[in-house]
């Protein structure tokens, strides 16, 4: 009923930029916060930017200053625009969404994730 697609991802040298794109679709009432993740190998996921309806934003200190989230609420899409990328920024991200939507005559909030767009820092 609710779906995530992420966009955008790709093989970048240091010190390039990646604009991912997150768009939610389905039977969705409100988004609350929205946010990206990501998964290194070996390594547990860990969040690297949300943002919440309002426009507030908050950081992973890795990525502070380097990376810019951002939310068109009437397109239902996030996206995160990531500069001076390094190598150590390689991983898996996926895109998150806290929301509400209808299943049947019930409106249920619950998380969704996308299903991840691989990034690649390399020379």
């Amino acid at each position: 009923q609710v779906q995530l697609v992420e966009s955008g991802g790709g093989l970048v040298q240091p010190g390039g930029s990646l604009r991912l794109s997150c768009a939610a679709s389905g039977t969705i009432f409100n988004i609350y916060a929205m946010g990206w993740y990501r998964q290194a190998p070996g390594k547990q996921r860990e969040l690297v930017a949300a943002i919440t309806s309002g426009g507030s934003a908050n950081y992973a200190d890795s990525v502070k200053g380097r990376f810019t989230i951002s939310r068109d609420n009437a397109k239902n899409t996030v996206y995160l625009q990531m500069n001076s990328l390094e190598p150590e920024d390689t991983a898996v991200y996926y895109c998150n969404a806290d929301l509400a939507h209808y299943s049947s005559s019930w409106l249920i909030r619950e998380d969704y994730w996308g299903q991840g767009t691989q990034v690649t820092v390399s020379s």
